[in-house]
């Protein structure tokens, strides 16, 4: 049964643990406190899962098979899911934690921990879950539809590269507030790097005519109608 102040709703975790053993472990004391949980290995098979079903949290380790769980955090992020994700790890120095959070991770658990702080972690996170974002952004009389990836502009459809489409993309969620050029190289570039990046804005901004959508600020950019 879920431990008290969980959701009455069935509440569904992925744990991707390469050790057999944790991995069993970690699964079974998630479902003791009454978390649904699909157990895998390698981040491959996590893909897969993730297609299939949605998922209210990610537990994931960095070492995997198959390559660093926080690859998969930034797949995530890059195609705009927002499910929380929990990383347990053995690294835990202060640079492991900032690309852990660089990379979108919510939560940071180093290992060795027990069962009984997960569950209250996970729990913690999956309380804290954000709407999922909407796949149409309207801003004025532009409509960037994530889904299709296509761009609109006073009702014409507009040509932009996949770097273009993924600035843009950004600039649009967070419109009104400034973006910086590394949370831009963040987003469209991985590793990230500003290298290019101003390219890529001015280019965007030309295509998408008058008036003016995307403003210059101190450390980046800005789109507002």
């Amino acid at each position: 049964m879920p431990d008290e102040g969980t959701s009455p709703r069935e509440v569904w975790v992925l744990v991707c643990e390469d050790d057999d053993d944790l991995g069993e472990r970690v699964a079974s004391g998630l479902r003791d406190a009454g978390f649904i949980v699909d157990l895998t290995r390698n981040l491959d098979e996590a893909g897969r899962l993730i297609g299939a079903q949605l998922y209210d949290c990610l537990v994931v380790d960095r070492g995997l098979p198959d390559g660093d769980g926080l690859d998969l955090i930034r797949r995530q992020r890059k195609s705009g899911r927002t499910t929380p994700a929990l990383i347990m790890t053995a690294r835990d120095s202060p640079a492991d934690r900032r690309d852990g959070f660089a990379s979108g991770a919510n939560d940071w658990l180093p290992k060795p921990f027990s069962l009984a702080e997960l569950s209250a972690r996970v729990r913690a996170l999956c309380v804290r879950r954000p709407v999922p974002p909407s796949p149409v952004l309207t801003i004025g009389d532009l409509v960037v539809d994530r889904l299709r990836r296509r761009v609109q502009r006073a009702g014409v459809l507009l040509t932009v590269t996949s770097r273009e489409f993924c600035a843009l993309e950004l600039l649009a969620a967070r419109a009104g507030r400034p973006v910086t050029h590394y949370e831009l190289a963040e987003y469209c570039t991985e590793p990230p790097t500003e290298i290019g990046i101003d390219d890529v804005v001015h280019r965007l901004d030309r295509k998408l005519g008058a008036p003016q959508l995307i403003h210059t600020t101190e450390t980046g950019y800005l789109l507002r109608a």
